[in-house]
């Protein structure tokens, strides 16, 4: 994907949020008093993150580093901060975006790539590439745009490669999961340990993948902005700032927000809505034929490059003809091949089943042993408050929507669960993100993607 023709500014999603509305068999006075609730309630009321503090990351902190902290902090996101010293005060200057695991499988497939080209060919002549495919990380993390920059890139990967005992091969593979593959555990030994790779910033991944978009709101915004953020606008996450100053106080989630719904149990409001099978709040809102999935022999990195193109942050694994789950691979996985890479000996010819076999996330669930947990299921009339505490107990991002026999005909995102309880009051958002200048400051360096 060339990020440099994305449209900069905010899409539009009105034709998802109107479906979903539309499909939603709720009395329009109830939507209309939830939504109404919902914007006088002010954001400082929204409990802090559980540690009470946000965790940022350094703009120059290494990639892998990131991730390490992402992992042990067992978050999906931060933000991060610009390291330069003359930064402005606000929080535009203070920021410059937010990392993510999308944004670093992004990195991995490209750069995937420019280790292929480096381990393939002696000099960038013999590559015949330039800076064009080799892309956007690549001139980030080489700090040039010439062809010498390959050049010195290519001697030194095939000078580590020679030294760990591999034979340079002529050829250079033609995308980043075919390099993955001819390249096996030698991809790993280029971009944990040799330069450029190991020495990449964050900065240069934010400011080269546009994933996660940054759109602070102050402690006296409404809940609703925040709400309608995250389902109509598909962020995951909305930093909240202190009004006149550049600090982030909280970080709210989709997942956050699940959580805050659940604890409305009692609530007649609550208990109404919950207590509603997905049919009458027109969900799943994909069809069966819509719904995106990987099989179980496809390679590893081909589900995460399905996640990458499709804009999504997990896939369903299935078999056979009628598409029986058996597992799931998300976008947070990643963090296991950057930090576990002892953990695939044959990464060559890792296949999804066999990556999930070794996290143990296959179905049935495999025991207390896992790395990370089995897919949570629901049937098509399963109730939502029974999907709302499936997914806030589980800490997951989707539910998958099964038949009898497990065969996939759905999903229920957070962003879908969100979308239940509000409906947007007539240019309430276009409104908002105009006053706040928001569209602008953060179409600059971000743009909205990604599913729930």
């Amino acid at each position: 994907m060339d990020q440099s023709k994305e449209n900069a500014e905010f899409p539009s999603c009105d034709a998802y949020f109107e479906a979903i509305q539309s499909k939603k068999k709720l009395p329009l006075s109830l939507q209309e008093s939830l939504t109404a609730a919902f914007a006088q309630i002010p954001v400082s009321s929204f409990p802090e993150v559980p540690t009470g503090r946000v965790i940022e990351i350094p703009g120059d902190t290494s990639v892998l580093e990131a991730v390490r902290i992402l992992s042990e902090h067992n978050i999906r996101a931060a933000p991060v901060l610009n390291p330069e010293p003359g930064a402005l005060a606000d929080w535009k200057g203070r920021y410059l975006g937010v990392i993510d695991y999308s944004a670093v499988i992004l990195w991995v497939l490209e750069n995937a790539e420019l280790a292929s080209v480096a381990l393939s060919t002696g000099s960038a002549t013999a590559a015949g590439v330039g800076m064009g495919a080799v892309g956007a990380v690549g001139v980030a993390a080489l700090g040039a745009t010439g062809p010498a920059a390959v050049a010195g890139l290519t001697a030194a990967a095939v000078g580590a490669a020679v030294a760990g005992g591999l034979t340079a091969e002529m050829g250079v593979a033609k995308d980043g999961l075919a390099a993955a593959d001819h390249l096996g555990e030698d991809f790993y030994k280029v971009l944990l340990e040799q330069e450029p790779f190991k020495s990449t910033t964050v900065r240069s991944i934010v400011e080269s993948y546009h994933w996660s978009p940054f759109v602070p709101i102050t402690l006296d915004s409404s809940m609703l902005t925040v709400l309608l953020l995250l389902s109509k606008y598909r962020l995951r996450n909305v930093p909240v700032i202190e009004p006149d100053k550049p600090v982030i106080k909280n970080f709210i989630t989709q997942t956050g927000v699940v959580k805050g719904l659940q604890q409305c149990k009692g609530r007649d409001w609550f208990d109404y809505i919950s207590a509603l099978p997905l049919s009458d709040l027109g969900l799943p809102f994909m069809s069966i034929d819509e719904v995106i999935t990987v099989k179980s022999d496809d390679l590893i990195l081909e589900a995460f490059k399905c996640m990458k193109d499709n804009k999504i942050g997990g896939v369903p694994v299935v078999e056979g003809p009628k598409r029986k789950l058996v597992g799931s691979v998300s976008i947070r996985d990643i963090r296991f091949l950057l930090l576990r890479p002892d953990l695939f000996s044959n990464f060559r010819q890792l296949t999804v089943i066999e990556f999930m076999k070794t996290l143990g996330s296959t179905l049935p669930d495999s025991g207390n042993n896992c790395l990370v947990q089995p897919p949570p299921t629901c049937a098509p009339d399963t109730s939502l408050g029974s999907v709302i505490d499936s997914i806030a107990s589980r800490i997951t991002h989707r539910i998958y929507v099964v038949d009898g026999d497990l065969e996939v005909v759905g999903v229920v995102t957070l962003r879908d669960v969100i979308s239940c309880f509000i409906h947007e009051p007539p240019g309430y958002c276009d409104t908002y993100l105009a006053s706040a200048n928001i569209g602008e400051a953060s179409g600059q360096r971000n743009q909205i993607s990604g599913e729930s």
